[in-house]
């Protein structure tokens, strides 16, 4: 885990100790908000945009579902990091075709948009081959640009009529659940832990509520909600129970959202994005200060083929 420093890069973890031992996250810095776009609407043209992402993170995962749901396959190929981030940072899968300038790893995408970057480089990224430059780096944004691509088809999942209700759903599931993760398996002191991990039970409780009775978290429509859920969902008893300590229960505890996880999974193109080979080899062996000798546990795969109501 590393960043970049104008321009050089430094082999660092994330500075807990300024914090009281509290992961804060850092602000993706390459945007393009819908309300940038005239119309809201978004031209890929020709293979212009390229995605990189990692199988393993669940920000770029995001990225990846709507790809499918919205079927740009055709319009923008993407490439996938390698599954560790190591001192150097991610590295891009020699194992995968990647048609563009980049030597090895990630930051030289962020390198060749401004050679003095200062900041962390992060999945997932959308290249602008035409400007040979980074357009966006911020998940949502991406999303979001993707939902309203002209070339797109398949479900809407940020429309007008719900935004607001998806908008505070999403304030509510990011600082608890997705980034609520993060904030208990990255804390330094049991304080910060303690601070993380609670909010986090309670929330999910909260969502199993919700979800009674409904296949979906917002008026019972498939939205970009449930996929940003889903990231977390999936790889939360492989790797957040055991490698973060969310100890309290697990995804296959709560009925609901067991059911929640399975129905997203099973959407189709859905499965053909979750490698949990990645997700399990990245975080397990990508994290000394928290897993010093990579050793990846057995077990606590939830089983996503099971059968659930339509």
């Amino acid at each position: 885990m590393g960043l970049l420093i104008d321009g050089q890069w430094h082999d660092e973890w994330y500075d807990t100790k300024s914090t009281g031992g509290r992961f804060v996250r850092t602000e993706a810095q390459f945007r393009i908000p819908l309300s940038d776009l005239p119309n809201e609407r978004f031209q890929l043209g020709d293979k212009r945009y390229h995605l990189f992402v990692s199988y393993a993170c669940p920000w770029a995962h995001r990225t990846l579902i709507a790809r499918k749901l919205k079927g740009l396959d055709r319009f923008i190929d993407y490439t996938s990091v390698s599954p560790l981030m190591l001192r150097e940072g991610w590295e891009i899968d020699a194992t995968h075709p990647y048609p563009l300038f980049v030597s090895g790893y990630l930051r030289d995408l962020y390198l060749r948009t401004d050679p003095k970057y200062t900041g962390r480089v992060t999945v997932p990224v959308l290249f602008d081959r035409d400007k040979g430059r980074i357009s966006c780096n911020e998940s949502e944004e991406i999303l979001r640009l993707f939902d309203v691509a002209e070339e797109g088809s398949g479900p809407e999942l940020y429309p007008k009529a719900l935004r607001q209700e998806i908008n505070e759903l999403n304030a509510y599931v990011y600082p608890n659940i997705n980034n609520g993760v993060y904030r208990a398996g990255f804390a330094t002191t049991q304080e910060a832990y303690e601070e993380a991990v609670e909010p986090l039970f309670r929330a999910l409780d909260v969502l199993e509520g919700r979800l009674e009775g409904k296949r979906y978290l917002v008026r019972d429509t498939l939205t970009e909600a449930d996929i940003r859920l889903f990231t977390t969902l999936v790889r939360f008893d492989p790797v957040y129970v055991t490698h973060f300590k969310c100890n309290l229960r697990r995804i296959a505890d709560y009925p609901n959202l067991y059911a929640h996880t399975r129905r997203i999974y099973q959407l189709p193109g859905v499965a053909e994005t979750v490698r949990m080979d990645h997700i399990r080899n990245h975080y397990y062996r990508s994290h000394p200060t928290i897993n010093p000798y990579g050793i990846v546990p057995v077990g606590m795969d939830l089983d996503l083929s099971l059968p659930v109501e339509s």
